[in-house]
């Protein structure tokens, strides 16, 4: 073999040994790149499985209205009763699991959940009480509140609570009471009591009955001045002429929470029946708040924004 034929081997056999060590290199895993090392390390969250919707459920509550309930409301507040008026607003919409907000467009990942809202308007003295509270709640019931948020406005001042359902509960509050001031933090998961008006709706074959831990409502907890987390809790499910009652008990907030509805669906919610310590020094007392139905109906309120729509207030008795 002639010198320049052997230079030609060599300089062949020199390129295939370093395309070798190049493509061998280039199955490593880059060390520089933490987000990759980070994602291949990452456990894959697994889910309950989505309970299916009936069909009658898919009729009632994706038909383009929101059911709208309007109470007799008794609200024990500073240790006597007031008057007022309380109303139940549900509706189902779709809910961004990231940003936990309502969805403004379509998306498969969107998760289609039914919202309640709720109202309290009373009179302590002089001033009034206007209460709201938000919860979002997953229609295939599997899981917890996505979303839980309540705000209080009175003439001293307001209070805002949001509770969002992420690895465990993220909790941001903020008050003008100085011991309570703007406060962010977790808690682990618990059922909770916001959730349960959702769950009666969707299927209250699936409420939790015995002794267990739930989280009192946003609106009990900033209300009397409690602290946030989940207490021991008896729950129990009856049955009398057509109506359920599901009751909560907390031994140690001496707390009994009742809530009638009808026992076939969709499960409208009747009455409910909240007894505590209402009050301060020598004004606690142990009273009852209590709300009854005045009227329901079904209607797409977010049209009837008219003058001309005054009247749905009137067939609500509001």
């Amino acid at each position: 073999m002639t010198g320049m034929k052997l230079l030609k081997l060599n300089k062949a056999i020199y390129s295939i040994f370093g395309l070798l060590i190049l493509l061998s290199s280039c199955k490593e895993k880059p060390k520089s790149n933490s987000n990759t090392l980070a994602m291949s390390t990452t456990e894959i969250k697994t889910e309950a499985p989505k309970n299916e919707l009936s069909q009658e459920f898919k009729e009632y509550w994706y038909n383009g209205t929101a059911e709208i309930t309007s109470y007799n409301l008794e609200q024990a507040r500073y240790g006597e009763m007031r008057e007022g008026s309380a109303v139940l607003i549900y509706v189902t919409e779709p809910f961004l699991p990231g940003a936990q907000v309502k969805a403004d467009n379509s998306n498969k990942s969107n998760i289609p959940v039914l919202k309640l809202n709720t109202t309290k308007n009373y009179i302590t003295g002089i001033y009034p009480y206007s209460i709201m509270t938000s919860s979002f709640y997953p229609v295939h019931d599997n899981k917890h509140a996505l979303k839980i948020s309540f705000s209080a406005q009175e003439w001293c001042g307001h209070v805002y609570a949001q509770l969002n359902n992420k690895d465990d509960f993220e909790i941001m509050s903020h008050s003008y009471f100085e011991s309570e001031g703007d406060q962010d933090y977790h808690i682990e998961k618990a059922i909770l009591e916001n959730e349960i008006w959702n769950k009666i709706r969707v299927n209250p074959e699936n409420l939790t009955i015995g002794e267990i831990k739930m989280i009192p409502s946003l609106e009990f907890i900033r209300t009397t001045h409690k602290e946030f987390k989940a207490y021991e809790a008896i729950t129990t499910l009856t049955e009398k002429d057509g109506m359920n009652t599901y009751e909560i008990h907390y031994p140690q907030l001496e707390r009994t929470l009742k809530i009638m509805f009808e026992n076939k669906f969709p499960y409208a919610i009747e009455s409910w029946a909240d007894t505590f310590h209402d009050g301060f020094g020598d004004n606690k007392k142990v009273l009852t708040s209590k709300a009854t139905r005045i009227n329901r109906i079904t209607t797409p309120y977010w049209q009837q924004k008219s003058n001309k729509d005054l009247y749905l207030r009137d067939s609500l008795g509001l």
